[in-house]
């Protein structure tokens, strides 16, 4: 089966958004991904609830929405009202996690749990059963056009081991220094879905790249 691909609107034009959103729906990406920072978090600020408002009107595919704040718990019906497919917390921002993920799912919103790098998929071992998916983060989260932390294909695998140990079907998202030669690494080694930003969006022709992707 082929990967899921969700190119990351963080590494688009903004002066030229429309263009790029245009350029997703025509394209071979299966997701959007979006990055929510709120500066306390995460080292740096990105966008909000009303730009990602403007960006589902436009797009035409599923908005995967990564929350690196804060409180995530607070922002579920704010997501949901947005018009997400899923919503991504970070397991370090999340004091009642079982809680949040189905609070999420309540609303009808796929759940997923988001590791930092230093973060060990041991500890998603007794909510494993209730995500829908796991992101893997394979830089430190802040920024696009990081350096691919390459320990993180050791953390696919032995997560990958626990899904199947479970007979789970929670899919492995993995977002960071994604490109066609980490990617093809990481399906490898058990991941479903990339997240590709400046691979894709610096590219010179994006909707090529994400159809190579595709192909990994």
């Amino acid at each position: 089966m082929a990967c899921i691909l969700a190119p990351s609107l963080l590494s688009a034009d903004f002066l030229n958004l429309n263009r790029d959103l245009e350029m997703i729906n025509r394209s071979e990406a299966d997701w959007l991904h979006l990055d929510v920072m709120d500066g306390v978090f995460v080292p740096n600020i990105s966008f909000g609830f009303p730009v990602i408002e403007q960006v589902n009107k436009v797009c035409k595919k599923p908005l995967d929405v990564h929350l690196m704040v804060v409180e995530p718990q607070k922002f579920i019906s704010m997501v949901k009202a947005c018009g997400a497919y899923q919503m991504n917390v970070h397991y370090e921002a999340c004091l009642h996690l079982h809680r949040t993920v189905w609070n999420i799912r309540e609303t009808g919103m796929k759940a997923a749990v988001t590791l930092n790098p230093h973060t060990p998929v041991e500890l998603l071992e007794d909510i494993l059963c209730d995500l829908d998916m796991v992101l893997l983060m394979s830089v430190n989260p802040g920024f696009g056009g990081q350096q691919f932390i390459r320990q993180s294909l050791e953390k696919v695998k032995r997560l990958k081991a626990m899904i199947l140990r479970k007979g789970l079907t929670t899919l492995i998202e993995v977002d960071g220094g994604v490109n066609l030669t980490t990617g093809k690494l990481l399906i490898e080694a058990g991941a479903d879905v990339l997240v590709a930003g400046s691979s894709v969006f610096g590219a010179d022709d994006p909707e090529d790249m994400i159809s190579r992707m595709k192909q990994l």
